[in-house]
């Protein structure tokens, strides 16, 4: 099997040991091809939208003699049933599309489920739409592969939160103790200082101007602890 990148080798060590894990747009299946080989998880339902990444999947498990997988054709988690996993991965996709995914599922506000999320994108909307729903993020890893920051996300619902202040949701439990933890935490505030700037002098984008400073300041802040 080709070896698992950076960024998945990272997502397969915050799965718990002997999860019954589900990967969503499982691709090639190599994420769970390894939690199985590794007797990480106990089994997994690999999932995708489309045939041609299951049937490579399917192919890949064949190879290599794996028989604890089940491949599923749905979207998101339409074909998970409840109870039936204890873990849910959904890595690779836009922070949006992510949100989306568990905004669907009807089970998803359990606290028995581990949620492990890498958004490649807009990871600040999924920040905010966990927080907004009553699920807290226990943890965030950061890894540097193919010069991009990729944030991977372990949460759980908590029927509440005790974020306050929406800075938060542009770095979230990202701490400035690794290089590329510190790394990301730079680019947000970068970001964030150059949106305020944009829209200083905008009377009618006085709000946003508002939005981006404050959660600058907040960066700002933490940087200087």
């Amino acid at each position: 099997m080709k070896a698992l990148s950076q960024r998945l080798r990272t997502i397969a060590a915050l799965v718990p040991k002997g999860a019954r894990a589900c990967d969503i747009g499982c691709d090639h299946g190599y994420l769970a091809i390894y939690l199985t080989k590794n007797d990480i998880a106990s089994s997994v339902i690999a999932t995708d939208l489309n045939e041609a990444p299951l049937q490579r999947a399917r192919q890949n498990i064949k190879k290599l003699g794996e028989t604890n997988i089940e491949l599923r054709l749905c979207d998101g988690l339409s074909g998970i049933q409840k109870n039936e996993v204890d873990t849910v991965i959904i890595a690779g996709m836009g922070g949006n599309v992510i949100s989306g995914i568990i905004d669907r599922c009807s089970f998803a506000k359990n606290n028995a489920l581990t949620f492990i999320l890498q958004p490649t994108t807009s990871a600040e909307a999924l920040r905010e739409y966990l927080c907004q729903n009553g699920f807290e993020i226990l943890s965030e890893a950061v890894v540097y592969e193919n010069n991009k920051l990729y944030s991977i996300m372990v949460s759980k619902f908590a029927n509440s939160t005790d974020i306050t202040d929406e800075g938060f949701y542009y770095i979230g439990r990202v701490t400035p103790d690794t290089p590329d933890g510190l790394k990301y935490i730079k680019k947000q505030q970068k970001r964030l200082l150059a949106a305020a700037e944009a829209l200083k002098n905008i009377p009618e984008k006085e709000n946003d101007y508002k939005h981006f400073l404050s959660s600058y300041n907040y960066i700002t802040k933490i940087l200087a602890e």
